[in-house]
């Protein structure tokens, strides 16, 4: 710092007062820019090729490629003299290569402690019988993704005021450890989530894990390329978090559900409003309790609920339970599928249910029952078809067994119309797909 402050006050002096004494080709302020220059490159090479800690490595590699070439060189007195002598770099290139090595080494290993650090800390804060804070009504967990960016992000920034390619160096290096650590941290979240189920503040803890995700999600969409093949592992890893931590969350829902779908086909789908009524006042005690989830994970998990709702429906009128021979009666069920629907839809969206392309399965499904012409049936069919195109000929063929009235014919026609139709189609969201047939 003396000798950088010393040659800035010291070449100032000549171009202001002494240059004017000397004739041009003289060349005094080379003459002065040199010596110093020469001089200070000896020093600079001699700290170099000495034992060096790391936060020296850190202020000589400064120097070498930020300080004396921008503050010093880039001087608004002295830039147009300084430009016409030509000094070079304070360090050899090799020696400067060197160093540069040594100071990733040592700050990629630092970074590295750091989160190994934090990620027992974290594991700590998970056995404590505690629960979870709350910001803005949602449980978090979030210090240590607050030090993990942080921490690289510091380190980041400090390697990119050396210089733009030492940034990028050491990002490149720290984006290769993120999806290590993410997967120690995945590791031993597994561990607390078999091991800890009785623990007084199991589902906050969860929860605010998930949370946690976000911000490391979010980090990586705004600083990672799509080129770059750590952007998938890290987006993997997080999402692994989440869908294990869903369906923890949801285990206890769908277990409570399933008797209460039975009693669809066990009661030929009477009373089908009452049990349509049980199951949303079910679900709501629950959804109440995902109010903790940031609202991306919120919506996520509101989306996986209405699916399984509507697909359990699915999944009883393709019991071959219940068969209609007349078309009054097969009416009265396909307005009682048709109110269950608009029921369902409503909670579903009231709740923040985004998954606008379920709401038109149940419907389909009522109108086809409904309907007694069959062209009219084969058109709901296609509809239906190119909206899920995962339905197959066994889902509908179970289906149809509720509509008693169609000949061996007719219900060939049908099924022979829906093969042709969805023959070369792919479903984007699987619905059908995901239902066995018995």
């Amino acid at each position: 710092l003396h000798m950088g402050k010393t040659m800035k006050e010291d070449l100032t002096v000549v171009v202001k007062y002494i240059k004017q004494f000397y004739p041009p080709e003289f060349n005094v302020f080379s003459t002065y820019a040199e010596l110093y220059h020469n001089y200070f490159a000896s020093q600079a090479k001699k700290n170099a090729e000495s034992r060096l800690e790391d936060k020296d490595i850190y202020l000589l590699l400064s120097w070498v490629h930020d300080i004396y070439p921008k503050d010093m060189r880039k001087d608004h007195v002295l830039a147009e003299e300084l430009e016409k002598v030509k000094l070079g770099s304070l360090l050899p290139s090799s020696l400067s290569k060197e160093l540069e090595k040594k100071y990733l080494d040592s700050e990629e290993a630092t970074v590295k402690s750091s989160l190994s650090k934090c990620l027992d800390k974290e594991i700590q804060r998970w056995k404590e019988d505690k629960e979870p804070e709350k910001l803005n009504g949602h449980f978090q967990s979030e210090l240590l993704a607050i030090i993990v960016i942080q921490s690289m992000y510091s380190s980041q920034q400090r390697a990119k005021d050396i210089s733009a390619v030492v940034g990028e160096e050491l990002s490149r290096r720290l984006w290769q450890e993120l999806p290590a650590f993410l997967k120690s941290y995945k590791d031993a979240f597994e561990d607390f989530k078999e091991k800890s189920k009785k623990h007084r503040y199991y589902k906050p803890i969860l929860i605010a894990n998930i949370n946690n995700c976000w911000n490391f999600r979010d980090y990586t969409e705004k600083h990672m390329t799509e080129k770059d093949d750590n952007k998938a592992s890290i987006l993997s890893t997080l999402g692994d978090i989440e869908n294990s931590v869903f369906d923890v969350l949801l285990q206890q829902l769908f277990a409570q559900l399933k008797p209460i779908y039975k009693k669809f086909t066990e009661n030929k789908w009477d009373s089908s409003n009452e049990i349509m009524n049980e199951i949303i006042k079910t679900t709501s005690k629950h959804i109440s309790d995902f109010r903790t989830l940031k609202d991306p994970f919120y919506h996520a998990i509101v989306e996986k609920i209405h699916t399984r709702l509507v697909k359990e429906y699915i999944v009883r009128l393709l019991k071959r339970k219940v068969s209609l021979k007349s078309p009054a009666q097969q009416q009265n069920l396909a307005q009682q599928i048709s109110k269950n629907a608009a029921d369902l839809e409503s909670f579903c969206t009231s709740n923040g249910s985004q998954a606008t392309w379920l709401n038109s399965a149940l419907p389909k499904l009522a109108e086809i029952i409904r309907l007694q012409d069959l062209g009219a049936i084969k058109i709901e069919v296609a509809t239906l078809a190119t909206s899920y195109p995962d339905i197959r000929k066994r889902h509908l063929e179970a289906f149809l067994y509720i509509k008693a009235n169609l000949s061996r014919s007719e219900l060939k026609s049908i099924l022979g119309y829906l093969a042709d139709s969805t023959a070369s189609m792919v479903p984007e969201t699987p619905l059908f797909s995901t239902i066995n047939v018995s």
